[in-house]
This record gives C-alpha cells, structure tokens and sequence, in this order.
C-alpha cells in the first residue's frame, strides 16, 4: 500500500472525490423525506403505498450490499461507484417524469441498487489510503459529509420543490447527480499492488469468510441498532409525524429534520474521538445511543397531545446521534476482517441498518394503515403513537444481538491475547491515573 506521507496529496484527492460521491448519494437517498406529502398527491397513495416506495429502494439498497462489496473487492472502488451514481441518476430522472406507480417504484429500486456501493466504496478507499491511526475519524468526517447531503435534501431540496414543483426538483437532482458522477470517476483510485482475493474465490465462499468473526457481526448489530430510528425519521415518517401528529407547519418540520441532521454532523468527530481514543469500549457507547434514543422515543409517545418545538427538537437531536453511532459498525469491520476482503465485511455490516429501516418504515405505515379509518391520508397523533410503538421491536432485536455478539467477540479475543478489562476495573485505573 502507498503510504501517505509518499502520497498524501494523492490520497486527500481521492479521499475528496469519495466523499463528494456520498454526498450526493445521501441526497438522492433522502429526497423523498421531504416530498412524503406530494408523493401521497401524486401518485394518490395511502400510508403503505407510500412506505413501499421507501421500502423498495432501502431493500435493493440492502439487497446490494454483499454483492457490491464483492465487486469493490475484485474490481476496485472506481468502476463500481460510477456506476452506482449513474444509476441513481437515472432513477430520479425517471421519477421526475412519470406518474404511475409501478414505474415509480422502478425509479426507487434504481436508486437504491445504485447507492449501495457509494458508502462501503468510500470505506473501503479509507482504509487502502490512510494509515489505521486515522481511519476512525475518517470514517465520522465522511458520515458528517454524507449528513451535510441530508442538510442539503432538507433546505435546499425542499425549497426547490415546493417553489418550482416535483417534476422539476427530481430532473435537477438527475442532472446534478449525472455531473458528479462525471466528476467522481475521474478522481477515484485505489493505491497500487493492493490485495485482492484469488479469482478462483467464489462468491459465496468469500461471503463466510467475510462474515464469520463474531466482531464483525457485532457491527452488523451495531449498525442495526442505532440507525433505524434516524433513518424512519428522515427518510419518510419524520416530515408526516410532524405535520399531520404534532401539529407543525412544513417549515417547522423541515427545521426539525435539519436540526436531526445538525445533530448527527456534530456527533461525528466526538464518536469518531471516542472510536480511536477507547477502541475496546465501542460497544459501550452503541449501547448508550441506543438506550437514549428508547428514552427519547418514549418520553415523546406518552404523551396524547402535541409537544412543544424544545422537546422535538430534543427527540431528534437524541436519535441524529445515533447516525455517527452507527459507523462504529465500520470500525468493528476494519478491525475484525481480513483488509482483501473489507469490502464484503462492510457491506455485511451495512445490510443491519438498513434491513431495519426497512422493517421499521414498514411496520409504521401498515400500523397507520390498519389503525386510521378506512382510506384516510391524514393520520392522528394517536394513530402515529402506535404506530411508532412498534419500533421497540427492532430496538430489542438489535440490542439483543449487540449484547451476544460482543460476549463472543471479546472471547474471541481472549483466545488472540487480547483481555478487555471489566469497566468498574477500567474505570478505577482511570482515577487512579
């Protein structure tokens, strides 16, 4: 591998053109977040319909992972990442233009299919460019930039759609998407003489592999657990709840989803901090996310009546954090699997959140469905109080399995040498220092 003090410029060139494609692969991502009520107009959709067009492109999304990070793996970062980018483009291209359903929902598996190796791409270019020391705060710096890209759906995004309408917002993201991934390819590398797996590997052989040690499922879990909650939020039920639930106007509610994406911007460097500062108490810190964003939830859903703006606000401040939180599940993959086969690790890893969200969005729109009267669009704050509810079903899940994996992961590192101390212990040598 090319160190990066004989190439540090090259290395920051690529590591731009990385973060530069994630960028506009979050907005491509997110931009039905905050066009969940035209979207219903539209396309004439009720709480599930309009869950499905989350849940199709979040499951090519999942769907993708392992195979694009097998590619990523034999090809390399580049071709795979172009070729992602082009093909979100052409998705939200198709969705400017039609207004039929089944064509719509093509349009969301292209986008999603085409956003799956854009994060594990940009991992894995990372690690092959930076020395170890830096890799955990890489990793939140390009999660910040990826947030700014949900910033930019929330503010200017939202403001091009309801000025200039659906059709025009959805055709520009495709010609902007298109030019950054013109722009993307042209600065993407790999170092020289990197590893790669034997062709003669198969698939499915290098998948076991990948996927055995129990650290890295522990970021499969990892992942599972602290992102589905900002990701129901931001990408569909978020701007609705707001509105229809708790009574705000849209501006309000896409000052809460900015706020949520604030909140997971400025978390980022203290987790990626606290990654590389205690790298053996990581699991500490996904689980205190994951238990502030339970107490969050549930102080906002005991309530019958609308909450003031401070507490909303609080809510998705809490659950913005979990977004950073759940790149701690790169950083089990970096350090548990072997580097030829990182890619296929990190797409493992990457499949936790997302085959939460899309068990979360769905469960949520076909509660509202069940519980709201026949044929409604509009949804009561008592009708999304139970809906939510259901979220505690993936949270105990995924704590569940945060909690075993690591039980096993630490024995696997007892039998390497490697002894994690218990934390009362860890905490009286620290007073001790």
């Amino acid at each position: 591998m090319t160190t990066p003090d004989r190439a540090s410029r090259q290395a920051w060139l690529v590591y731009l053109a990385a973060v530069t494609a994630y960028f506009i692969a979050v907005v491509h991502r997110t931009a039905l977040g905050v066009a969940g009520t035209e979207a219903i107009e539209r396309f004439g959709l009720q709480a599930t319909g309009l869950a499905m067009f989350s849940v199709i492109q979040i499951a090519a999304y999942a769907a993708m992972q392992i195979p694009a990070g097998r590619l990523i793996d034999r090809l390399g970062a580049r071709p795979v990442m172009t070729a992602g980018l082009v093909l979100m483009a052409a998705g939200q291209l198709l969705l400017a233009v039609t207004e039929s359903v089944p064509i719509a929902l093509v349009a969301r598996l292209l986008i999603g299919a085409g956003d799956a190796p854009i994060f594990i791409g940009a991992m894995r270019l990372i690690v092959y460019w930076f020395p170890p020391r830096r890799v955990p705060m890489l990793v939140q710096v390009t999660g910040l930039i990826g947030q700014a890209g949900q910033l930019a759906t929330a503010i200017p995004v939202a403001a091009l759609l309801h000025a200039a309408g659906w059709t025009t917002t959805f055709a520009t993201l495709a010609g902007v998407g298109t030019a950054i991934a013109f722009v993307a390819s042209i600065g993407l590398r790999s170092p020289p003489n990197r590893e790669r797996p034997a062709a003669s590997e198969r698939m499915w052989t290098a998948v076991r592999a990948a996927t055995r040690p129990h650290g890295t499922r522990l970021g499969f879990w990892t992942h599972f657990v602290t992102l589905f909650p900002l990701n129901t939020l931001a990408l569909l039920w978020g701007v609705p709840f707001f509105i229809m639930g708790q009574g705000r106007t849209p501006a309000e509610a896409s000052l809460l989803l900015t706020v949520l994406t604030l909140a997971a911007m400025a978390g980022g460097p203290v987790v990626g901090y606290l990654t590389s500062r205690h790298p053996l108490r990581r699991s500490w810190i996904v689980l205190g996310s994951a238990v502030a964003t339970a107490v969050a939830f549930g102080g906002l859903l005991a309530f019958s009546t609308p909450r003031p703006m401070w507490q909303l606000a609080l809510v998705v401040v809490v659950v913005g954090v979990g977004g950073p939180v759940s790149a701690v599940g790169m950083d089990f993959a970096r350090t548990f699997s072997d580097a030829e086969r990182l890619g296929t690790a990190s797409g493992f890893v990457n499949v936790g959140g997302f085959s939460a969200t899309i068990l979360s969005v769905m469960s949520v729109g076909l509660v509202l469905q069940i519980v709201a009267p026949a044929g409604a669009t509009v949804y009561s704050l008592d009708e999304f109080r139970i809906a939510f509810a259901v979220l505690l079903v993936p949270w105990v899940v995924g704590v569940t399995g945060v909690i075993r994996s690591r039980r096993r992961a630490r024995e696997d590192m007892a039998r390497a040498g490697v002894v994690v101390p218990r934390m009362r212990d860890a905490l009286r040598r620290g007073r001790r220092r």
